[in-house]
């Protein structure tokens, strides 16, 4: 069957189509932009220089691509178009298409190893990292339209890779800095030529990557999944390039149906789903460690965690490849978490500006020209679109599925059935009623598949004005009947406000000589933070000037202190502690007018009982 045609509204839809004007419509133009510029043959040859930036290339084509394919925009198609082939006439004979000098390419052998701290190479290189995106974008851009000069330059790429790899005398984590982690990410598009060609050599290549990286002892990837290491522990704990690891193991899982990939990858992506995202769905890190962007170890708790825009990139994909395999709803779930909170959370409303990090309680700062997280902010919107909807083929007929919420439609082609479109209306996220309408060509049977919410308990369905049975939470209910023109579902999901709480524990110990223990202090600093259905609340500077604030919670009804207080242009969330004035929260992306400067304050900290 064919994937739906999705349209998205709503916040979503705003988003997508302010990046689609802005940034992808002028950081990348043609062939004379500056990110493209770097590929230039005769620049390249001169080029020694340890720097990332060719990943822009490959990051807006998969992007641009989409976009243009989709919203049939034919001007950033052509920009499209135009990159892609200069690019192709870049390629050397060989395959190569980076931007580094013959001495400093992946195809050369490196000199004895000498990590710097954060575990790369003596000769550092971003050279097969730009290789990965570059054959994403191209295979991407070929999927868009169809050029096969396209899909054969990514095919040389791959093909560069299995000859270099197979002479034996250089390994894949040689070839990238934290231990191998942001070289041996070309599982993902080895399995993505796999993929589009059928060809068995790039399923090996993704094998071979997997094994040197199993044997390389800082990184062991799959023995330590395997063994249930914390995501921390693995080479330097990078959480983009383990993240990006993860859909490399979960795609060789899919091409391979080996069960441990598939246990590594679930193994992991629990770990961090449990100890390592914040409120707003980001995977975070940066606390007392050397590099702003490494997980912390499991436990630790600290309002100005870092979210690296990438890293929320990589989940979103990650928990992309596992709702393919799994069928899982915590996966649709945890796309949309971050999607509305911690993605559009680093997006500004021109759709060119990003955040580099995102902080439940810290500053909001757009970051600068080159930086990677506003080609990866994006490309995670443009993940977006293909994940709202579902469409697979059941033992009784087509099965549709509504994934994520929020206005928008989607049309689905059923074949010699014709084809139906599902309209949402709905003021989702901000509130819990989705009207959804079903236009048909005529009568069909299909079974339509409607995500419950975790956080949905006593939600409720509608057909047609009668009662249905209840929203399974946490799940998906199923609705399966001859459907026509006219037909209507109703959800109503009651958005209780959740008040959370975070402990840092810090145990302090004296023992006697003989080791007998004499004292022992626990330091308890307890945080709080509001949720409203999807959407994490924040304020803004307290009083206009405080960066943080001490809370006393009054001791009756939770209805009594917090209530929700406003609806337009988006919800405000009342909290009266005792012994000062209310506070007022927003959702989190809009928090301070989603201008460069503006300050959220998502956690509270709680005065210690008497």
């Amino acid at each position: 069957m064919r994937l739906p045609r999705v349209a998205l509204g709503g916040l979503l839809g705003d988003a997508l189509a302010a990046s689609r004007r802005g940034r992808l419509s002028h950081f990348i133009q043609g062939a004379d932009s500056p990110a493209i510029r770097l590929f230039d043959r005769a620049r390249a040859l001169g080029n020694t220089e340890g720097d990332w930036y060719g990943e822009h290339a490959g990051k807006w084509l998969v992007a641009a691509a989409r976009a243009a394919a989709r919203e049939g925009d034919d001007a950033l198609a052509a920009q499209v178009r135009e990159v892609a082939d200069f690019l192709c006439s870049q390629q050397e004979a060989d395959g190569y298409l980076g931007t580094y000098a013959p001495t400093h390419r992946f195809t050369q052998k490196q000199p004895a190893r000498a990590w710097t701290w954060d575990g790369a190479p003596s000769v550092r290189s971003w050279d097969i990292w730009t290789h990965s995106y570059l054959i994403l974008g191209l295979l991407e851009a070929h999927r868009a339209f169809g050029e096969a000069r396209w899909l054969q330059a990514a095919c040389r790429i791959g093909d560069l890779c299995v000859r270099t790899l197979a002479r034996g005398d250089i390994d894949i984590t040689e070839l990238g800095n934290h231990h191998g982690l942001s070289a041996t990410v070309l599982m993902d598009p080895a399995c993505e030529l796999f993929f589009a060609t059928g060809e068995t050599r790039y399923l090996a290549l993704a094998e071979q990557v997997l094994a040197q990286a199993d044997a390389h002892a800082p990184l062991a990837l799959l023995r330590q999944a395997l063994a249930g290491a914390d995501p921390s522990q693995i080479a330097t704990g990078k959480a983009y390039q383990l993240a990006w690891n993860l859909v490399g193991l979960a795609k060789l899982h899919r091409a391979t149906g080996r069960p441990e990939l598939r246990a590594a990858v679930t193994g992991l992506w629990r770990a961090i789903r449990e100890h390592h995202l914040t409120l707003g769905g980001g995977p975070w890190g940066g606390v007392a460690n050397r590099s702003r962007e490494v997980f912390n170890p499991a436990g630790v708790f600290s309002p100005q965690g870092y979210v690296e825009t990438c890293s929320t990139l990589a989940w979103i994909q990650l928990n992309r490849e596992l709702l393919a395999i799994s069928g899982q709803a915590c996966h649709a779930e945890e796309i949309e978490r971050s999607a509305y909170n911690d993605l559009l959370g680093a997006l500004a409303p021109n759709g060119e500006d990003w955040c580099y990090y995102v902080f439940p309680n810290g500053r909001r700062v757009h970051t600068t020209y080159w930086r990677c997280c506003k080609s990866s902010g994006a490309m995670a919107l443009e993940e977006l679109p293909a994940l709202a909807y579902g469409q697979e083929s059941g033992a009784d007929g087509p099965v549709l599925t509504v994934h994520l919420y929020g206005t928008g439609s989607a049309e689905f082609d059923l074949g010699p059935a014709g084809a139906v479109q599902l309209e949402q209306r709905t003021r989702y996220p901000f509130d819990g009623v989705v009207h959804l309408h079903v236009r048909a060509a005529h009568p069909v049977d299909f079974a339509l598949r409607l995500r419950g919410p975790g956080w949905a308990r006593g939600a409720s369905l509608r057909l047609n004005d009668e009662p249905a049975q209840p929203l399974t939470p946490d799940g998906y209910t199923t609705l399966r009947r001859r459907w026509q023109t006219g037909d209507r579902v109703e959800l109503q999901m009651p958005m209780a406000i959740e008040l959370h709480q975070r402990h840092h524990r810090n145990v302090q110990e004296s023992r006697a000589p003989d080791g007998t223990p004499v004292l022992q202090q626990v330091l308890d600093d307890s945080h709080i933070a509001l949720t409203c259905g999807p959407l994490v609340y924040a304020t803004t500077l307290v009083d206009g000037f405080k960066t943080q604030e001490t809370l006393r919670l009054p001791a009756g009804p939770q209805s009594g202190w917090l209530q929700r207080v406003a609806d337009e242009p988006e919800p405000v969330l009342r909290l009266s502690p005792c012994d000062r004035a209310p506070l007022d929260f927003r959702p989190y992306y809009a928090a301070g007018g989603r201008v460069d400067g503006a300050w959220r304050l998502t956690w509270f900290s709680l005065a210690p009982k008497p």
